[in-house]
C-alpha cells in the first residue's frame, strides 16, 4: 500500500518527538485513525469525548512542557475541542489540534456535519490555523504549527479533509511556489539585563517581610526559586499555576491561590 497523508502526518509528528496523540475517531477522520494501525512507533490515547482529548493535551503541554496533540472528527467533534483548547491558550500551553474535514468537492454545498473551522479556531487558534487542500502542504503546515505553537506557546491548528488524509503522500517539487521545512526547533534562552538583576536582588535584600508570589513563568525555574525563596524566607509563598516549581519538600508549605 501507498503512503497516504495520513501516515505521513504520523512520520512528521514522530520527528517532532510526539509519542501520543489523544483524541476520538469519526468518520472526517478516519485516513488518520487508520494510519495508527500501520505505525506502532505512535500511540493514540482513545478519550470517550473530544473535549476530553483537548483537556488532555493541554494537561500532557503542563507537566512535561511537550506540545500536546489532539485529534477530533469535523463538525461536532472539532467543535467539542474548544473548551480544552481555550485552557491551553490562556494559560500559554504549546498544543496542537488536529481536526477532519468533509471532503475538498462538498466544501462550500452544506454537506453533512460541514463546520467553517477555519473561521471557528480562528480565535483559539489565531496565531496558526490552515486548511491542507494538497498533499504537498502536509509538510509545511505541519511543521509550522509545531513551530508556532513551541515560539508562541499556544494553540494551533491544522484542518484535514477526508480524500486528503487518503491521497498518496507528496513532498513539495523544487519549484516556484513550492515551500520546503524542516523540523527544527530551540526555544530562544531569554534572560534580564543585568541592572534589572541588581535592582530585583536590592529590594530582596532590603525586605524584612518578603511575599512571594510565584506565577506560571517559573514552571521551569524549580532551582532559582527555591534559591530565592531559602535566601528570603519568605513568610508564606504563594503560588499561582506554578505548583511543578515549588517543592513538596519545602520548608515552608506553599499556599494555592484560586480563581
Amino acid at each position: 500500500m501507498a503512503k497516504t497523508v495520513g501516515d505521513f502526518l504520523l512520520e512528521r509528528l514522530r520527528l517532532w518527538g510526539v509519542e501520543r496523540v489523544f483524541g476520538y475517531p469519526g468518520d472526517g477522520i478516519n485516513g488518520i485513525v487508520s494510519a495508527f494501525g500501520r505505525n506502532p512507533s505512535i500511540q493514540f490515547v482513545q478519550v470517550r469525548h473530544e473535549e476530553e482529548a483537548a483537556f488532555m493535551a493541554s494537561g500532557h503541554a503542563k507537566l512535561t512542557g511537550e506540545v500536546g496533540v489532539c485529534l477530533a472528527t469535523s463538525g461536532p467533534g472539532a467543535i467539542h475541542l474548544l473548551n480544552g483548547l481555550y485552557d491551553a491558550k490562556l494559560d500559554r500551553k504549546p498544543v496542537v489540534a488536529i481536526v477532519g474535514q468533509a471532503v475538498r468537492r462538498a466544501l462550500g454545498g452544506h454537506f453533512q456535519q460541514e463546520v467553517d473551522l477555519s473561521a471557528l479556531f480562528k480565535d483559539v487558534a489565531g496565531d496558526f490555523v490552515q486548511l491542507c487542500t494538497a498533499p504537498e502542504q502536509a509538510r509545511h503546515l505541519v511543521d509550522r504549527a509545531f513551530r508556532i505553537a513551541k515560539a508562541q506557546r499556544t494553540v494551533t491548528a491544522v484542518i484535514f479533509p477526508n480524500d486528503i488524509q487518503e491521497a498518496p503522500a507528496a513532498e513539495p517539487a523544487n519549484g516556484h511556489g513550492s515551500i520546503h521545512t524542516g523540523v527544527d526547533f530551540t526555544q530562544p534562552l531569554v534572560r534580564p539585563g543585568a541592572r534589572d538583576l541588581e535592582r530585583a536582588a536590592d529590594i530582596l535584600n532590603r525586605g524584612e517581610k518578603v511575599a512571594m508570589l510565584i506565577g506560571a513563568g517559573a514552571w521551569n525555574a524549580e532551582q532559582q526559586v527555591v534559591v530565592v525563596a531559602e535566601s528570603c524566607r519568605p513568610a508564606s509563598p504563594r503560588r499561582c499555576w506554578a505548583r511543578p516549581c515549588c517543592p513538596t519538600t519545602w520548608f515552608i508549605p506553599p499556599a494555592q491561590l484560586g480563581f
